[in-house]
């Protein structure tokens, strides 16, 4: 049997009064809490990813500064496996006329503590590890990610 965890991003973006950029989604029939996050699309590097998603979801630039870790996640409710690759970095402009992407309700700024009194409508438990590992100085360089795009192979003779 071939296991395939979801590969997504995660963006961890922190303002100087200490609060961080999160969505909050519509999920079925849940109203939750989560970092811009998302699936890494077809071609796609993790970079990109984590920008595109923060813009689709946020309407904020994100640029990215570290490689925050990697998490794999297995969600008790479905059985499915999630690696999530968290960056953290800068917020630097928003445009306010964005759309913002499907079952994205809002953009909020929230500190730690008012997200941990919403443990109940945090996506997942990956919300709080990722700010507080974020908050604890975890940081790894950009260089740790390698995107290797696909190139044509000369057939061997």
């Amino acid at each position: 049997m071939t296991w395939r965890p979801d590969l997504t991003v995660a963006a961890i973006a922190q303002r100087e009064d200490g609060r961080f950029l999160v969505v909050e989604e519509r999920i079925g029939d849940c109203i939750v809490f989560n970092q811009p996050a998302g699936h890494v699309e077809d071609g796609e590097s993790i970079l990109e990813a984590v920008i595109r998603e923060t813009l689709e979801e946020t309407a904020w630039q994100f640029v990215p500064r570290h490689l925050l870790g990697m998490y794999l996640w297995r969600n008790p409710l479905n059985g499915r496996s999630i690696l999530r690759v968290a960056l953290s970095g800068e917020a630097r402009t928003h445009d306010a006329r964005r759309r913002l992407d499907h079952g994205i309700l809002a953009a909020h700024w929230m500190s730690r503590e008012a997200l941990a009194a919403q443990t109940a409508r945090l996506r997942s438990p990956l919300v709080l590890q990722c700010i507080d590992d974020h908050l604890a100085g975890r940081r790894f360089g950009l260089d740790a990610l390698t995107y290797m795009a696909v190139q044509a192979v000369a057939p061997s003779i």
